[in-house]
């Protein structure tokens, strides 16, 4: 072997235990270990880099002038396909050994002498090398930590009151006379079935009175009749424990109805002991929230079977790769898969030929990880059959692709996200709006556009003041529209089905539609008159996008819960014609109302009796103030919806101004703020007004731009910066979207999620698409890493969570 003096390199150093080693697939594709030529591992930085035909080590080494590589190359072991799998008892999850499953060679090469080393290695090297190997890799060691959910108190368990024993008749069962005998009988009989029916599982204990209840049955498909919460609303009682799930080291599911969250109660044995409950002499025989939860979205499956029984043919090719499922990953891989099935997405970031972008982390880059993900989903070069699965002659199950894991985006797009950082299961249609701004946040530089700018439209919204009928017109820049799916329960017998597992109309996606654009009563002030008879209110296109993204809301509150309901939407693979809900602007004989010092906004007014409801709920003022803003001051259900649609939202704490429609905040704010927005597109004195307010917060700021496009008018002295701003009055002939008609539009893509409950479920996706070998479209389900050609699409397209339509014929965009 060669000499090389970079071997005895002063400046290596292991990795530490905080820094993350990239040593499963390269950071600027989807290459692997497991390829023919390995994956490097720059032994300076960590940096995975692939060596086959793009060779992204190679340029790694020649940006960086990182000179020793670490060569990882790994094949599979046989095994058993039938194992199942451990059986997860903490919510932490330990790191797996590779060695169990995998045959791994090694060796040290340096770029820059042209040398290998797979023998014996410096003390230095070899100590490095080891660090290497050892450390956790980098998806590996972003699940352990968003596995690792840290349960905190609250004021309610910190500060919970027991009742006598003898005090609890009026709530409970009494349970004074609990006594453990022994670990075969540590429940009393009284702690063995619900209060209020014969359930025997699922069981809850009030800390507060001792009464058992039983649980709510949208938690991992459990039994169960919510009778603990419906204890926990009649006596205001918050604090629960479930029996099942007591161990004697002192862990156990607390729930607070009062927070609505899991909890952790510091004096669990004490609060136990109070009830005759010995936690040392406790067994667990449930499995937690937290694992069922898991447990029920690892497990879900769509029917891969068509309606003969016959099994879906997988399909391979560009355009037809899956997403490994990450971990409740499900909701992130449908709605990338519907994006860059759109040509936008594709233009814009599947780049053949180009160069990844020159940054010193690629894995922390949000333009490196995006044209990543279009290059793993769009080139086909890993759309193909596993050959696990393919060189087993005696396997039954049809052979689909191993699927991308897509966990560099997945950290990146979750960073500093206390929803998305985490391994929960999230709302697939938050997750777009989410990517959504992050891509409004990243540049878009030689001439590539920005692909929302597709999605973006003008809605308008007209309103009249039922004393004076004058009008008022708003305009709000827009990417997308949530729709209410009207809720008619079947009667059967007489009597009205149960909503949360009862049967309903259908309904027609122009019949939500039309309530969505239809006339409503609101409760605002008038500036012009002073009445406070109110304003009806309705809300139209100003202009129309070429894609159009109706998410369909089809949750109700019951006892104050967030319920799904299957309520079946027919839509048609058809052209709809949108062009009635097109607005004509204001009309010649409307009088305009007067307008406000600031936004010519009626000032608000939120309904007392509706903030007393919501108030009795657990929110605060100012959350209760801001959803009836936002919902129109009329009813507290449609509040109730927003707010919990909302909680995650920065600026749910920013009080609603009572004089216009921008939240209060502070006009402070700074150059480079500034610059920041400036660099999208936004005139100067624009993105001040912005930054002023939302208290300084450029993401905020950006939303209250896209939500305020008149206040682009302020900014005709900034010359191009406002000729160029993504915002522009719906005055101007430049407003996003088109006006021109036959406005016609038919279905590309949907996101079905399947499960009974917002707590637990599967998202996958339907898409429209050429088949290879085909010239006519087909329906292709997206279940993961699975891609087979659709079947039974008409039941599920009935109950889809987030449609993608695109505009049609001569007009679009």
């Amino acid at each position: 072997m060669a000499e090389c003096r970079h071997f005895q390199a002063a400046d290596l150093r292991p990795p530490s235990s905080t820094q993350p080693v990239y040593r499963e697939d390269c950071t600027q594709c989807f290459d692997s270990i497991d390829d023919t030529t390995g994956l490097n591992v720059c032994l300076h930085c960590f940096n995975g880099g692939c060596t086959g035909d793009r060779n992204h080590a190679q340029l790694h080494h020649t940006r960086t002038g990182h000179s020793l590589a670490l060569n990882i190359r790994r094949t599979r072991k046989k095994v058993q396909r039938d194992e199942p799998p451990q059986k997860m008892s903490k919510l932490a999850i330990l790191a797996e050994t590779e060695e169990d499953r995998y045959d791994t060679s090694m060796s040290v090469i340096c770029y820059e002498c042209q040398v290998e080393n797979s023998g014996q290695l410096s003390e230095r090297l070899s100590t490095v090398v080891e660090g290497v190997m050892k450390a956790l890799t980098f998806s590996k060691r972003e699940e352990v930590k968003a596995w690792e959910q840290e349960f905190v108190p609250c004021e309610h368990t910190l500060c919970l009151i027991q009742l006598d024993q003898s005090s609890v008749g009026k709530h409970g069962k009494s349970v004074s006379a609990l006594r453990l005998k022994s670990r075969e009988s540590h429940i009393h009989p009284d702690l063995k079935q619900c209060s209020m029916c014969e359930l025997k599982e699922n069981l809850w204990l009030c800390l507060e009175c001792g009464n058992v209840g039983c649980g709510r049955s949208q938690f991992g498909g459990v039994g169960g009749n919510s009778h603990a919460l419906a204890h926990a609303n009649s006596s205001s009682h918050g604090v629960a424990v479930k029996l099942g799930s007591i161990t004697p080291e002192g862990s156990a599911d607390i729930y607070c109805y009062t927070c609505n969250e899991e909890r952790l109660d510091p004096n669990l044995a004490a609060h136990l002991g109070h009830w005759g409950i010995n936690i040392a002499e406790s067994e667990k025989t449930e499995k937690s929230l937290m694992e069922l939860q898991v447990e029920q979205n690892m497990k879900w499956e769509f029917a891969m079977t068509s309606d003969d029984g016959s099994i879906l043919q997988p399909i391979f090719g560009p355009g037809f790769t899956g997403l490994k499922n990450l971990g409740n990953s499900c909701y992130l891989a449908s709605i990338v898969q519907c994006l860059f099935a759109l040509p936008d997405f594709q233009q814009r970031y599947f780049r053949l030929g180009e160069e990844p972008p020159f940054v010193h982390n690629p894995a922390e880059d949000f333009e490196t990880q995006m044209k990543k993900l279009a290059d793993g989903l769009l080139s086909g070069r890993y759309s193909k059959p596993d050959s696990e699965v393919s060189a087993s002659p005696d396997s039954v199950e049809v052979p689909h692709q191993r699927g991308l894991a897509p966990a560099m985006f997945k950290h990146l797009i979750g960073r500093g996200h206390e929803e998305f950082s985490t391994m929960r299961q999230q709302d697939a249609f938050e997750l777009l709006l989410h990517l959504f701004k992050l891509i409004a946040l990243s540049r878009h530089t030689d001439g590539l556009a920005n692909p929302v700018h597709s999605f973006r439209f003008v809605l308008e919204q007209r309103l009249q003041c039922l004393d004076c009928r004058k009008v008022r017109y708003k305009y709000d820049e827009q990417d997308n529209i949530s729709v209410q799916v009207p809720a008619r329960a079947l009667i059967s017998g007489g009597n009205i089905s149960e909503q949360n597992n009862g049967a309903y109309h259908s309904v027609t996606l122009k019949e939500c539609l039309d309530t969505f654009t239809g006339e409503e009563i609101v409760e605002l002030k008038c500036p012009g008159c002073g009445s406070n008879k109110g304003f009806s209110k309705r809300s139209l296109f100003k202009s129309l996008p070429q894609h159009l993204v109706i998410n369909a809301r089809r949750f109700e509150l019951i006892n104050w819960v967030p319920t799904k309901l299957n309520i079946p939407v027919e839509v048609s693979d058809e052209d709809m014609d949108l062009s009635t809900y097109l607005s004509s602007g204001p009309l010649p004989t409307e009088e305009m109302l007067p307008e406000d010092a600031e936004t010519g906004a009626p000032a608000f007014v939120a309904n007392p009796e509706l903030i007393g409801q919501l108030l009795s709920m657990g929110f605060s003022q100012v959350r209760c103030e801001n959803a009836l803003h936002a919902t129109g001051n009329s009813d507290v259900e449609s509040a109730m919806n927003w707010l919990f649609a909302h909680l995650e939202d920065p600026d749910i704490d920013q009080p609603v101004s009572m004089s216009n429609d921008t939240k209060a905040g502070s006009a402070g704010h700074d150059t480079e703020k500034i610059q920041q927005l400036g660099e999208m597109g936004i005139g100067a004195k624009q993105a001040a007004k912005a930054l002023s307010a939302t208290d300084g917060d450029v993401n905020r700021a950006l939303d209250w731009v896209f939500s305020h496009p008149e206040a682009a008018n302020d900014d005709d002295d900034d010359g191009e910066a406002s000729r160029n701003s993504e915002t522009v009055s719906p005055s101007s002939q430049e407003i996003p979207g088109k006006t021109e008609l036959p406005a016609k539009y038919r279905l590309q893509s949907l996101v079905c999620h399947k499960g009974g409950s917002l707590h637990a479920g599967h998202y996958v996706a339907f898409i429209h698409k050429i088949l290879p070998d085909s010239t006519e479209p087909s329906w292709v389900l997206y279940n993961d890493e699975k891609v087979v050609k659709a079947g039974n699409f008409e039941e599920m397209k009935q109950y889809a969570y987030v449609y993608f339509f695109s505009r049609t014929g001569a007009s679009k965009a």
